[in-house]
């Protein structure tokens, strides 16, 4: 597993630390056992945001890391339900967005409350503003969220005609461009195993990227990834992003000139004379994704729409929504729910038999 990805995390884990209060950094502490350090990361931006806005609105004269505990248990409701009105209307957050900010706030909040305790076995606050606070009541529909995915994913035969068309017809798009040609030429081995790979298992970006070569089971057709919540899991995938995945293997360490001390799963070509190869990061790897989305006329498409796609393709030849949860690594059966409302092709044709004549 792609262990510098995680020392990565940590370190800008611990740098941010130092920008925010002692207690956020227990706080952390008491969660590394069942978060990964990607996920703790994002909770301390959230709270930097946070607290920035404290010391914006002038609630607190000093320096961040300096807000006291007693600042937390005298915020009012209302001064937390501005917090949240900023995060709309000044960072334009979508609702959902402001709801994952707010629940990481509200795990702190409990933390505190409920958890943590000072030498003479008190709470560190008596007062929790964040339990009287109530999420936003999305208002977009299972349906109306599938409906709107619909149009942004592969389906029917745009799965197999997006995988060819990076497997071999792109090459035709961009003939008259030698330079383009020779990039596509060194790399689509590579760039077609990785989008096959996503269409025929529905890893998240993060996991394609921290895949090591030991994580493949080349027997069983798995991939061993490290899934929101620091939990390990073997992802079955398909036959074909395994056929893919043994063309991109027969060249991926002579063209990309690999060093043998570099484990990583799908990696960039080296820089200069006397560059070495290095595991591809999540921004190249979606660069790629939205390159032969554009050129396959459907540029909405992304690596998460990827995600989806594989997801709603599943769940239309299999049908066991629990399986399905496992297979993506939601926390939620809510979550994969979503899939279930996709290309409903049972009620439309209800619907349709409605507008019949009667014999």
């Amino acid at each position: 597993m792609a262990n510098e990805s995680q020392q990565q995390h940590y370190k800008k884990l611990q740098t941010l630390l130092k920008e925010l209060p002692w207690y956020v950094e227990e706080y952390i502490d008491h969660k590394r056992r069942k978060l990964s350090a990607a996920s703790l990361l994002n909770y301390c931006h959230d709270y930097k945001i946070f607290f920035n806005w404290i010391m914006a609105e002038q609630l607190y004269e000093g320096k961040a890391t300096d807000i006291p505990l007693e600042l937390l248990e005298k915020l009012t409701v209302q001064q937390v339900e501005g917090f949240l009105h900023a995060l709309q209307c000044q960072l334009h957050n979508k609702e959902i967005t402001v709801n994952r900010k707010l629940s990481a706030l509200k795990s702190l909040f409990n933390y505190l409350q409920n958890i943590a305790e000072t030498r003479d076995l008190q709470p560190y606050l008596n007062r929790n503003v964040m339990a009287k606070i109530e999420f936003n009541e999305l208002k977009d529909s299972m349906e109306t969220i599938a409906n709107k995915m619909e149009g942004k994913i592969l389906l029917g035969d745009e799965y197999e005609n997006f995988r060819r068309f990076i497997a071999n017809d792109y090459g035709e798009f961009i003939k008259d461009n030698k330079k383009l040609v020779n990039f596509y030429t060194l790399n689509k081995e590579r760039d077609t195993s990785i989008v096959s790979l996503i269409l025929g298992s529905g890893l998240r970006l993060s996991e394609v990227v921290n895949l090591d070569l030991d994580d493949i089971d080349f027997k069983k057709f798995s991939a061993r990834v490290i899934r929101k919540g620091n939990k390990e899991q073997y992802v079955y995938f398909s036959n074909i992003a395994m056929d893919d995945l043994q063309e991109y293997l027969k060249i991926r360490e002579t063209r990309y000139q690999v060093e043998k001390n570099n484990k990583a799963l799908f990696v960039a070509a080296t820089m200069g004379p006397k560059g070495k190869s290095r595991r591809l990061t999540g921004r190249s790897i979606e660069k790629i994704v939205e390159k032969y989305a554009t050129a396959f006329g459907k540029p909405s498409l992304s690596v998460h729409k990827l995600r989806h796609s594989f997801a709603t393709r599943y769940h239309a030849e299999i049908n066991d929504v629990p399986k399905l949860r496992r297979q993506l690594g939601h926390s939620s059966i809510q979550t994969t729910m979503i899939y279930t409302h996709i290309r409903n092709d049972d009620l439309r044709s209800a619907v349709d038999k409605m507008d019949m004549p009667k014999e």
